[in-house]
């Protein structure tokens, strides 16, 4: 087993950043969060990256994209790996060997801690063995998530009648309704990107959450669409009421941002995109349509709390319980520290923030 290191900057796509993307797209563990142009999205905005892999016979058999930033301002760095490290989970020499290179590369780019998230559902391995994992290589297991571990995945292999079906009645209603209240759903452009930013703008002022500049929207568009992305917005007479970005990789199609207006609500422009986000999954083979992120809470609680509640996620889980699915979780966020007084203080920062 060969190992080796990559420092990802903004330059051409080569032969290597192709074959990095095609062991993400089929890796069981993939994420649209791990492949290049994710990396150079970040890289634009106050990170750097470095990839690091194992080979195994010529071929990619384990690796992680790392992100790097100043924290606590630029006291340290902090090491981040969404949705990361694609490894085999079974095999522990491998998961040894890929931690070292991580290690080290965190070592040179002086970082005080690194952040790990996968992609691993808490279904695909038991809590014990999660547990040995954690303990025999100083994982730390934390509550302090970046991206959420809790969402709803709705397999989209069945018909559209199938799928339809499967939704609740109330959710179901309002698709059809916003066809009838003339609603028109269509893939969007560069030129819409300031519709979107403006829509994520109302959004995120009316239900209380952080948004993205709008600068950082377009970088996004620009490096993903139409490859692995679409920008879908939704209309009344030629006035954009809703719109959404979702991504494709692999199997999994992922509903990254979405936004709506506070005009015309009653003609269900949000259940519109949805509908039309399913479908744009649909025609590009995927399998697996992630709704991302819900409270991170029991579905037991969830679905006893969620018509008294309505705060935080609360009414963001009413909304995409509708379309039914099933509610996943991760195994969440391990950190692996290397300067324990420098993780202490970064950790009395985050909670004075809450």
């Amino acid at each position: 087993m060969s190992t080796n290191w990559f420092s990802l900057a903004e330059q051409p796509y080569t032969d290597e950043d192709a074959a990095w993307d095609d062991f993400v797209a089929n890796h069981p563990h993939g994420s649209i969060l791990q492949t290049t142009n994710w990396a150079r999205l970040k890289n634009r905005f106050g990170w750097s990256s470095e990839r690091v892999w194992l080979k195994r016979d010529g071929a990619l058999a384990a690796g992680a994209q790392i992100l790097y930033r100043s924290a606590l301002l630029g006291i340290f760095k902090i090491g981040y790996l969404p949705h990361a490290p694609l490894v085999d989970w079974d095999d522990d020499e491998q998961i040894e060997v890929l931690l070292h290179q991580i290690d080290e590369s965190a070592y040179k780019n002086g970082a005080g801690f690194v952040k790990m998230e996968p992609l691993l559902w808490q279904d695909e391995i038991t809590a014990e063995r999660w547990q040995e994992i954690c303990q025999k290589n100083d994982l730390i297991m934390t509550g302090d998530t970046i991206q959420p571990p809790r969402t709803i995945m709705i397999d989209i292999q069945p018909s559209e009648e199938e799928i339809l079906a499967a939704m609740k009645s109330k959710t179901r209603y309002n698709i059809r309704l916003s066809a009838r209240k003339d609603v028109i759903v269509r893939e969007g452009t560069g030129e819409d990107l300031k519709a979107f930013g403006d829509l994520m703008q109302t959004t995120g002022q009316r239900d209380g959450f952080g948004t993205h500049s709008p600068e950082y929207y377009a970088a996004m568009y620009s490096l993903f669409a139409p490859q692995n992305a679409a920008l879908l917005i939704a209309e009344f007479e030629g006035k954009p009421l809703a719109a959404a970005m979702i991504t494709a990789l692999g199997d999994t199609a992922v509903y990254l941002y979405g936004a709506s207006s506070n005009e015309e609500r009653n003609r269900m422009p949000a259940y519109a995109i949805q509908w039309a986000a399913i479908r744009w999954a649909r025609e590009r083979g995927c399998t697996q349509y992630d709704m991302w992120g819900v409270p991170d809470i029991d579905q037991d609680e969830l679905e006893a709390g969620f018509t008294e509640h309505t705060d935080g996620l609360w009414p963001v889980y009413r909304a995409k319980r509708g379309y039914g699915g099933r509610v996943q979780r991760t195994v969440g966020a391990v950190d692996r520290v290397y300067n324990g007084r420098l993780y202490g203080l970064y950790n009395w920062y985050r909670n004075r923030r809450r």
